[in-house]
């Protein structure tokens, strides 16, 4: 295991120990009432660890603790990885944010839009424009998500055997796809913001120009570059033992294992650009590093610095927010002051959003409740991990931001 621990007293990086020791104390509270399983998270500034720490169970009926190097489901976070791998393809000059999307994937040509009707008998229009490379980045492209549960086209990805993020056994990335194309979008391309299956066909796009499975293409782009040897698709066996449960709340504001919902990320049939890595708190801090330098860590640079500032711009029409331009989310708090740039969420106005932080801070978060972000104002990231469905069961984000941001006291 690569150590993680403290490299300097926190007061020199701005911090207050004291105030950072409450953080502990409250995600602890949560574990002591039996609302969450365990916990670990990773605090830096300008570059250096001011706080690590760990708490709860990794396995409640086994009695393992959650250890530095416990392996969670980072299920959504997964989607900035695979952005990223996108735009250093785009700086190879392999493709362009304009190109359409059945430039790479045909089954796209003939996609529909959904105007009417019901999930049994929709009334569909061709789109007015294609699905491009920045529609799948932004998630303007029309997609959605089964579990969304609001609109008939969620209820089609549903019969489809899309209901959560990972699709049905036996879909393998190129099929999903292809299934996806086969129905309806939401609405036309690049009209509204919808939380969607879009990164899974980006996942897609770059198997398609890379000429490698993702795994492959992301362990040759990203992983294998910034030293990230503890993210996979596929958990191995060697590191199984370290592999979090999955747990969903149950009466009485206790856990109930969920051991089926979290079996995919095993054996997983198709490679979820969208949801479906497992990681490290080590590894997902090396990736943290890497956007707050701006593309480049240890000497590799795997992002000219203008990309990674273009990535993380509001690219939402007219600059609205997403509250504005997008579609609900059963989130843990408003999107209002929260516009989406290429991959990531980004601030931009910390009074709207109700909390604390800075203009600029992008970030993004995972099904099982893990979170994080990166402020280049205040130099800081933060990675939190645990493995809690859903991420709306409880604040524990919201109430991290707003801790963390308090023990800042210089």
């Amino acid at each position: 295991m690569t150590v993680l621990e403290v490299d300097t007293d926190p007061a020199e990086l701005g911090f207050a120990a004291e105030r950072l020791a409450r953080i502990d104390r409250h995600y602890d509270a949560y574990v002591d009432t039996g609302k969450l399983p365990g916990w670990a998270m990773l605090i830096t500034r300008r570059g250096q660890i001011a706080h690590v720490a760990t708490g709860g169970k990794r396995d409640v009926e086994a009695g393992l603790a959650v250890e530095l190097d416990t392996v969670f489901r980072i299920y959504s976070m997964t989607k900035p990885i695979t952005s990223v791998a996108a735009m250093i393809l785009f700086e190879q000059g392999a493709l362009e944010l304009t190109d359409p999307v059945a430039k790479f994937i045909p089954s796209f040509a003939d996609t529909r839009v959904y105007t009417g009707g019901s999930d049994l008998k929709p009334l569909t229009v061709p789109p007015a424009e294609p699905i491009r490379i920045w529609h799948l980045l932004t998630h303007t492209a029309g997609l959605t998500y089964g579990f969304h549960r609001v609109h008939p086209v969620d209820a089609l990805y549903r019969a489809a055997g899309y209901e959560g993020t990972l699709g049905p056994p036996g879909a393998d990335l190129a099929a999903t796809v292809d299934t996806l194309a086969g129905l309806p979008l939401l609405f036309q391309p690049g009209a509204e913001w919808n939380y969607s299956m879009s990164t899974d066909v980006l996942g897609r796009v770059i198997e398609v120009v890379s000429g490698k499975p993702l795994d492959a293409a992301l362990d040759e782009l990203i992983f294998a570059p910034l030293g990230m040897r503890e993210t996979w698709f596929a958990v191995p066996d060697s590191a199984r033992d370290r592999l979090a449960a999955l747990y969903t709340p149950a009466a009485g504001a206790k856990l109930r294992r969920s051991d089926e919902l979290g079996a995919s990320f095993l054996a997983p049939s198709y490679l979820s650009g969208g949801g479906g890595l497992s990681s490290t708190l080590y590894d997902y801090h090396r990736f943290t590093q890497f956007l707050l330098r701006r593309g480049e860590l240890d000497g590799v640079r795997l992002l000219g610095d203008r990309t990674a500032r273009y990535m993380t711009r509001n690219h939402l029409p007219r600059g609205l927010d997403l509250a504005e331009f997008g579609r609900p989310l059963y989130a843990e708090s408003p999107f209002d002051g929260v516009g989406f740039g290429l991959g990531f969420s980004v601030t931009l106005d910390p009074v709207a959003t109700h909390t604390l932080g800075s203009v600029g801070e992008f970030a993004w978060g995972g099904a099982a409740s893990t979170a994080f972000w990166v402020d280049p104002v205040e130099e800081i990231t933060v990675v939190f991990m645990t493995q809690l469905l859903p991420s709306s069961t409880y604040p524990l984000r919201p109430q991290l931001r707003q801790l963390v941001y308090s023990a800042l006291v210089d």
